[in-house]
């Protein structure tokens, strides 16, 4: 019998992959590609259901004769492998970012006399429609809290971009770039006590109480659907850090990260220009092990970053502390430093990366920043965070702006600094 291959994110089964299928079927035997997580995280938001899942959907659809895991977005690799007499696919991708994926397919198929059919896209589905439509679900405590885990599985490098308010994670959730090969979006958002008391006009020491900084959380979560990471400094007394923990993973935040220091908060890009004290690398494990006893939910992650190269103490100490912090069940590693060169951090990788390979590894890259995240992926960190930038960037905008209104005394000379009330209510959902 003659096969004839289809491939599908079926992220959403309806009626217009259904017309595909039975198409496909009066051709021979169909085997679909599911694409897989790693697959569809390089162009798209990650479907609710896992891949599993989805495979399973699949293998049940009447029509269907097997379902094998397509790992590229790309169909010409299966296509390579298995070589079917026939491909099917929706003529939607004649014009597009999918055009060089089909002269791709087309290569592949004429180099060993395959075919491809295409037939019309069905005009009444469509998916960004029903992507809005699980909006309220994907933003649910526990989906938004199982995708950090999820992205770091399937994804080279997850994204994290500072939000220290509603509208600035509005705007990382929704910025994109779109490459030839991928397109690059934030995969969540970064809670920093450092933007959170800067916003508030108030000094980085930890001022802010966890009710403050939780509120917040809650607003940011009101109108977007990624997963958080919160900076929560030291974590406190362990007794207060049990508390929180509890408090945040039944919020669906999705991770702490906790320094190990003790006394008042400095922030770590002084170094040893300042008074600062590492704490007791057992009573911190303690405190880890604390905290993972009062998680509720399992997708919950405790990070547990590292302050020996901010304050000197050299690669060995960094490399106990962070076999120390796993042994006591830290979900993952946040390697700090202040240097200008990211040397220190990289090899703190190689050595990371050899003992504890599934354990993830994060960076915070604000002095070394020509680093790239794809770089950093090759060194074997699976999360960059950029912690303060937004904040950054808005404080420079609104100085310039007021700074500018009071030079010209009046707003015209400013107006190409501005973006359009227009744009910005476009940003915001039910606006329109």
């Amino acid at each position: 019998m003659k096969t004839i291959y289809l491939g599908t994110s079926a992220d959403f089964i309806h009626h217009g992959i259904i017309n595909i299928i039975e198409h496909a079927a009066s051709y021979g035997e169909v085997i679909v590609g599911c694409l897989s997580d790693a697959a569809i995280s390089e162009f798209k938001p990650l479907p609710i259901l896992s891949f599993e899942h989805r495979k399973k959907v699949l293998e049940n659809i009447k029509g269907v004769s097997k379902v094998v895991a397509q790992e590229d977005w790309d169909y010409s690799f299966n296509l390579k492998a298995l070589k079917p007499n026939f491909m099917i696919h929706g003529d939607d991708w004649r014009e597009g970012h999918m055009t060089h994926i089909r002269n791709n397919c087309m290569e592949v198929l004429n180099s060993y006399g395959g075919k491809l059919i295409e037939i019309p896209y069905t005009l009444d589905v469509s998916a960004s429609l029903l992507s809005r439509d699980l909006y309220s679900y994907r933003a649910s405590p526990s989906q938004r809290q199982k995708l950090l885990r999820r992205l770091i599985d399937s994804k080279k490098i997850v994204r994290i971009m500072e939000a220290h308010s509603p509208i600035s994670a509005l705007i990382s959730e929704n910025a994109v770039y779109e490459c030839d090969d991928s397109h690059r979006r934030f995969d969540g958002f970064w809670s920093s006590s450092l933007t959170d008391s800067t916003e508030m006009g108030k000094p980085d020491i930890e001022v802010l109480d966890l009710s403050h900084r939780t509120k917040n959380i809650g607003d940011i979560f009101d109108v977007t659907t990624k997963p958080l990471i919160i900076d929560l400094d030291t974590g406190g007394i362990p007794e207060h850090f049990v508390h929180s923990v509890n408090r945040l993973d039944r919020m669906g935040v999705s991770a702490v990260i906790i320094e190990d220091k003790t006394g008042l908060k400095k922030n770590s890009l002084f170094g040893n220009d300042v008074a600062q004290t590492q704490a007791d690398m057992n009573e911190f494990a303690e405190k880890i092990r604390l905290g993972k006893a009062a998680q509720i939910s399992p997708d919950f992650m405790i990070i547990a970053r590292i302050e020996s190269l901010i304050l000197e103490k050299g690669m060995e100490d960094a490399r106990v502390r962070g076999r120390t912090y796993v042994k006591a069940g830290a979900d993952g590693i946040m390697i700090h430093s202040r240097q200008k060169s990211p040397a220190e951090v990289l090899e703190f990788a190689k050595f990371h990366k050899s003992e504890f390979p599934n354990i993830p590894l994060v960076c915070v890259p604000s002095s070394f920043n020509e680093i790239t995240a794809k770089e950093l992926a090759d060194a074997g960190f699976d999360v960059v965070i950029y912690a303060n930038h937004l904040m950054r960037a808005s404080y420079k905008a609104m100085h310039e702006t007021a700074t500018g209104i009071l030079e010209y005394d009046r707003s015209w000379e400013v107006e190409d600094k501005l973006i359009s009330i227009k744009e910005i209510l476009k940003l915001i959902p039910g606006t329109e």
